[in-house]
């Protein structure tokens, strides 16, 4: 490319509109409208971007957390929020280009930001909205200001039926509402597909019914509620449930057809229920299931083959099993094998995470957390082998006799076992302990293979060293 003198040539500017739009869909709203500067051309970009994410957190004050913030500073930065918003629209031509995505991330502060919701509710009368989402955040976490924040975001809701009216996506934060808040708004959000619902309820150990024609992926994490009732979600295929209260059976399952994938995590102390999965998952047939541990007591009770629990994994075709605590026998994982004749993957970390494990003796004793974390399982099955599982990855995994027993178990069961991944423990940036580099040299992993293939008849293929990419994205899947 010739320049001309005094000129730089501008190669970002001679690229096509369409290479050009998606280069800004990769950023912010913010950061996509100050190329607008440059040129009438770069306006005539921003007016065919096809996702607008817009979000509070990116007005907040350099080097200033979301939880220092006023609430002088929060009508700020909303304010902010639909400034930004409206700059981007006015240039848009009505029904030209679709935006695939209109997400917005505002605070619920003192003043109702009724402006961001009615600012959406044009968008969406003016333009082709695909996927629309708000996320609704708020940091108070006092009882009282639970129920002004609940309060608040239904005045909200109430001001801005269009706007709900076309969302596809709604993420909700530490609010109280009344008894049949959330049935109102499900109602009214019509295209709703995901839900997610962080500590919130209506009011300790209430209870949730849900029923909703299109919602497809629910999440709901640290909810006082005594009940979560799916009564009639017909085009649910993902549900994520972490933390339940004890005392009475936490989930009812009605009208699932299609829920497929299902991660429950829970933290169970001393006295906590086990979990009989046959009874908790009832009604369904799911194709991924992960259980987390947070790295103390097991809570899932190992079960004999019972019609009920291959109902319920007669589909099962991964399984992971996060945050298992260290030094305790796995053998009881092998009842899921048993039950579930199609699984092909099965993950685990054993991994005593000091982020998650509380260390301080004296509120061991007080909360009370478990002693013995293990749960014991006798299979009754003599001989029995399992015909589909390919895959055995384990995280954490030590040469200490418990693992090699436990893998030497997998594949004379397994006997298409195909590979064996057995990686060192997961690093964590906020942990000061260092991960296992087990094993060091390529002598003890000769070693290794010795004591794990001796006397088996395996074609396995064993596998040491860097965790694969896609082996720690299932980690973290559903």
């Amino acid at each position: 490319m010739t320049m001309q003198k005094g000129k730089r040539a501008d190669r970002l500017s001679a690229l096509p509109d369409d290479i050009l739009v998606n280069i800004l869909d990769r950023l912010n709203l913010r950061e996509a409208a100050r190329t607008s500067v440059l040129s009438r051309r770069w306006t005539q970009i921003c007016a065919k971007l096809s996702r607008l994410i817009i979000s509070a957190q990116h007005f907040l004050p350099e080097g200033v957390l979301c939880t220092d913030i006023s609430d002088n500073e929060l009508v700020r930065i909303n304010a902010a929020v639909v400034q930004a918003m409206e700059s981007i629209l006015t240039r848009r031509n009505p029904g030209e280009h679709t935006i695939r995505l209109l997400s917005t991330t505002f605070y619920l502060g003192d003043d109702v930001p009724i402006s961001i919701g009615r600012a959406v509710g044009c968008a969406m009368a003016a333009h082709l909205v695909e996927n629309a989402k708000f996320s609704v955040m708020r940091y108070d976490m006092d009882e009282d200001d639970l129920v002004t924040a609940g309060r608040k975001f239904m005045l909200f809701f109430d001001a801005c039926p269009s706007a709900f009216g076309g969302l596809t996506t709604l993420d909700l934060e530490n609010l109280r509402f009344g008894e049949s808040d959330i049935s109102n708004v499900l109602i009214t959000c019509k295209r709703l597909k995901h839900l997610r619902l962080y500590h919130c309820d209506s009011g300790d150990c209430s209870t949730l019914p849900l029923e909703h024609a299109h919602l497809s992926e629910l999440s709901i994490a640290h909810c006082r509620l005594a009940q979560v009732q799916l009564n009639w979600l017909p085009q649910l295929t993902k549900m994520v449930f972490e933390g339940w209260l004890q005392f009475q059976d936490p989930l009812f399952i009605g009208h699932v057809p299609l829920l497929e994938a299902v991660s429950l995590t829970n933290l169970a102390l001393s006295y906590s229920r086990m979990v009989e999965l046959s009874e908790f998952l009832s009604g369904t047939s799911i194709r991924d299931l992960k259980l987390e541990f947070n790295s103390e007591k097991i809570w899932v009770q190992p079960e004999c083959p019972t019609q009920s629990l291959a109902s319920v994994f007669c589909q099962l075709r991964f399984v992971n099993l996060a945050s298992l605590p260290e030094g305790y026998d796995l053998t009881w994982t092998m009842f899921i094998l048993e039950a579930a004749p199609l699984l092909k993957e099965l993950y685990m970390t054993v991994w005593d995470h000091a982020c998650l494990t509380e260390t301080d003796e004296e509120k061991r004793k007080e909360l009370p957390y478990s002693e013995n974390k293990g749960v014991e399982w006798d299979s009754a099955a003599a001989g029995f082998q399992h015909h589909s599982l390919a895959t055995l990855v384990i995280i954490g995994f030590e040469s200490e006799d418990c693992f090699v027993s436990y893998v030497r178990h997998v594949m004379v069961t397994a006997v298409n076992l195909a590979d064996v991944f057995l990686y060192s423990r997961l690093e964590c940036g906020n942990c000061e302990e260092k991960p296992n580099r087990y094993p060091w040299t390529k002598r003890q992993r000769v070693s290794l293979k010795r004591r794990l293939a001796a006397g088996i008849e395996s074609f396995a293929i064993f596998h040491f060293g860097a965790k694969r990419p896609g082996h720690v994205a299932k980690m973290e899947y559903p």
